[in-house]
This record gives C-alpha cells, structure tokens and sequence, in this order.
C-alpha cells in the first residue's frame, strides 16, 4: 500500500466518524471511536477473513490519524461541515484507493477472485456499516440509494480483473481506484439513485 494515500483515505474516513459523533451529541471518547472504526473498521474486517494481523494493530499512524481527525472534529466542526462538499470529494478517493487496495491484498493470499471482490467491498464500506451501527443508524449499505457501495464493487472487479491480467502494482491500483472514484463523483454529481422495488419509497 502507498502510506500517504493510505493515511490520507483515513483521516478523511475518520473525520466523517468523528462528525457523525457530534451529530449524536457524543462525547469526545465516543467521537475517537466512531473516528477510528470509521477509518480502518473495514481494513481489520478483511485482514480478520483472511487471517492476518491487522495493519492497524501494527502501525501507530492508524491510531494517531483518527485521533487528529477527533481533535479537528471536536474543536473545529462547524467549519468542517461548511467544508463537507470538499471532504466528500476525498472520501471518494479514499473508497476508490481502499477497494482497490483491500481487493489486492485478499488476492495476495490467494482468495478466489469473488471472494477477494467481496473483501476489497468490505475493506472500503465496512467501516461506515460500524459507524452507523455503533451510532445507532441503518447501516447505508442496506440502501445504497446514494451508489457507495455500488462504486466500491466496481473498482474491486476491475482490481480483480486487472489481477488476473498479470497487471499489478501501482498501476492496477490507481486504475481500479481511479474507476471507483470517478463513477462515485458521478453519482454524486448527477444524483444517480440504486433502484428499490416497485411501489416501495425511499427510507424512512
């Protein structure tokens, strides 16, 4: 993994922990928690299936990043807010470089192509799946109405298949990163909604 990048898609994971902590009027504790699991929740999730120590156990910037976004969050968050539309633009650089990445490391060790997809979807959403439970919201991946995850499993396809193409290293990364990220900024951009069954309204 590229260490900058892979920092940088935390901090930015773990501010929208920290944020959804002030939104529900947590303290400052339950902000670092929600920051920290927000931003590498995913990560330990797929190192856990594939039955490796998780890189946030080892290496003290994954701590030390939640809690700076923790800090910025707690003092400085009606500023943050103001600035979410640009923070939303490297959360989808964080979800397109952490499918991508997760993808490649369950490949590494062998996984199946499926089953490392799976994961590099895990690796990139499961941290907002237990930031939502743990604040006590319906997981957004049980509605994908804003195309998050949908993003995530595209990148991971295009990892997996650029995998078995013998293309790997930077280049596949900043490829399938690259794909995730642009589909979800057009998502964003031109509001495109996942479908729900007929005669069902939105979520409640």
């Amino acid at each position: 993994m590229f260490p900058l990048l892979d920092l940088a898609g935390i901090f930015v994971f773990a501010l929208s922990g920290a944020l959804q902590g002030v939104r529900k009027r947590l303290d400052v504790i339950g902000m670092a928690v929600l920051a920290f699991f927000t931003a590498v929740g995913g990560g330990i999730m797929r190192d856990l299936f594939i039955g490796v120590q998780p890189a946030a156990f080892r290496d003290t910037g994954y701590l030390l990043v939640p809690i700076a976004a923790t800090v910025i969050a707690f003092f400085w968050h009606p500023q943050v807010e103001r600035a979410m539309p640009g923070v939303l633009v490297f959360d989808a650089a964080g979800l397109g470089l952490f499918c991508a990445v997760g993808t490649a490391k369950a490949l590494h060790y062998g996984l199946a192509p499926l089953h490392a997809v799976f994961l590099g979807v895990c690796t990139a959403v499961g941290g907002g799946v237990i930031r939502d439970v743990l604040s006590g919201e319906r997981p957004t991946l049980l509605y994908d109405r804003q195309l998050y995850a949908v993003p995530a499993m595209l990148g991971s396809t295009a990892m997996a298949v650029l995998y078995a193409l013998d293309v790997r290293g930077f280049v596949a990364t900043l490829s399938a990163a690259v794909l995730a990220f642009g589909f979800r900024i057009l998502a964003m951009r031109y509001g495109w909604r996942a479908p729900l069954a007929r005669g069902i309204g939105g979520p409640r």
